[in-house]
Parts: C-alpha cells; structure tokens; sequence
C-alpha cells in the first residue's frame, strides 16, 4: 500500500512518516505539504498527487481548527467554515474523478470524514454562513460541523445518482484528547487535564471509528451514515433536509469556484 499524509506542517508530517515506516515496515509513505485554509494550497496538492499516477482507495478528511478567535482564512472565509469546512468540500471535489477511477464493484473507493457530536447542536446559517452578523466560537465550530454532515449526506446521494463505485460516510471520534483545545478557557483547560485519563479518549482511541469506516469489510459499499464508536448511528434530524443539503452544496462549489454539476440531479 502507499500512504500520503498531508498536513500543513512539515515537522509533523515527517514525523508521522517516520512513525508510520517504524510500525508498518512499508517505504511507501510520503508526507504532501496541504494547507485546507488556502484554496491555492489545496490545488497544489491536487496537482502533486495526481502528477504520481497513483490510484486513491480511501481519502480521510480530518483536520480543522475549533473555538479560535474571530479571523479569516487567506481567502477571506471564516476560519472555522473555511478551514474545517470548505477546505475538504473543495479537496474531496477535485479528488473525485481519482476516486471514481480507484472504485470497482467488489471495492468501493471510500470518503471518510471527520465531523463532531458539536453538530446536533449547529444551526447552518444560508445567508451568513462566514459568521459574520454575530461571530461566536461554539456557533461557528459547531455550524462547521454541521455542514460536514451534510455534506458527505448530498455526496453520497450524488455517488449514488451517477452510479460511481465510491462510498461516503461521516465519523464522530468522540472527545479526544489532543491540541485542537487549546482555545478552550482556562478553566475548562484545568477541568480537561483532571479529567482526561478518565473522560477523554487517546487519539488512537477516536482514531478508531474512522479506521473502521475507512477499511472496515463491513462498510463495503455503505456509504451515507454517520459513525460513532464504529456503529452507525442517527444524526442531527436538520442534517437530513434534502433541500438544505442541496442548497449548502451549490452555495459551496459559489465559494470555492468549482462548478456545480449536482444541478442536474435531483
């Protein structure tokens, strides 16, 4: 197998190439520099993947910013539907045509994204999807999310209409204790670190949910669900709103600058 990983920190992703040399034994690991609050950045890499002529079975979209302060990304997006948002839409869309070339009818290519329990309380804001009527971190992050679910909801149905070998589902990792708390208040911080062991699940815990979705022989072909703990389970009642679905869709590919073929299917 040949993994990429990419990330927008070189120091990182080396070390996470080198991790994943030492565990698995394989040469086949590269690190691909990819900012997703830059849509410049994610072209780029579209560009440097597709140039290796390599197929994609499984993309993982799994990054994003939470609780920051007020603040745009290069693009003038709010940070957190810019980054944790539009970034992947963008990524996910320039990727597909890989993805359907890599899917066959006995192994589907898979999407696997990475959402939140934040959505059940997300409210999805048409007309001011960058926050900017009233910014609040909580609103912002868990719209963000929100929008994820929605999203891999209308893909999915588009895989499907076109009849692609591709699968599209949605994870909730469960709260895990990494650096994406770092803009929590501090005494939110100190009721973090005493209840961490206990509350808190290992990054490799919450990785574990995606990894099921991402090459679980169960999934086969499943595609459309939203994941916690490796069992598929119910979303937010809004996420299922065809129309807002649709809607959030072709008000995306607008941003993005991509055009929006789903038009023609219902």
């Amino acid at each position: 197998f040949y993994i990429v990983t990419a990330g927008n920190s070189e120091r990182e992703g080396q070390e996470a190439v080198r991790k994943i040399k030492e565990e698995t034994l394989t040469g086949k690991v590269e690190f691909l520099y990819c900012d997703l609050a830059s849509m410049k950045s994610i072209r780029q890499f579209v560009q440097q993947f597709r140039a290796k002529n390599c197929p994609l079975h499984v993309l993982v979209n799994n990054a994003g910013v939470m609780l920051v302060p007020e603040r745009q990304t290069e693009d003038g997006f709010e940070e957190h539907f810019g980054l944790n948002y539009l970034g992947h839409f963008l990524l996910t869309n320039l990727l597909l045509d890989t993805l359907k070339q890599s899917g066959t009818h006995s192994h589907s290519a898979r999407i696997v994204t990475v959402s939140s329990a934040t959505h059940y309380v997300g409210k999805l804001h048409l007309d001011d999807l960058q926050s900017r009527c009233s910014y609040s971190p909580h609103g912002a992050y868990a719209q963000s999310k929100l929008a994820l679910v929605l999203f891999t909801y209308r893909l999915q149905h588009l895989l499907t209409a076109n009849g692609s070998h591709v699968t599209a589902n949605v994870v909730d990792p469960g709260v895990v204790n990494t650096e994406l708390y770092k803009h929590v208040f501090w005494v939110v911080k100190v009721v973090k670190w005493m209840t961490a062991w206990l509350l808190f699940k290992t990054p490799e815990e919450g990785a574990s949910t995606t990894i099921y979705a991402a090459v679980s022989p169960e999934m086969e072909g499943a595609g459309g669900c939203y994941l916690y703990n490796e069992e598929r389970t119910k979303s937010a009642d809004i996420a299922y709103d065809v129309e807002l679905q649709r809607s959030l869709w072709t008000e995306s590919c607008k941003m993005v600058g991509i055009s929006d073929e789903s038009s023609r299917v219902p």
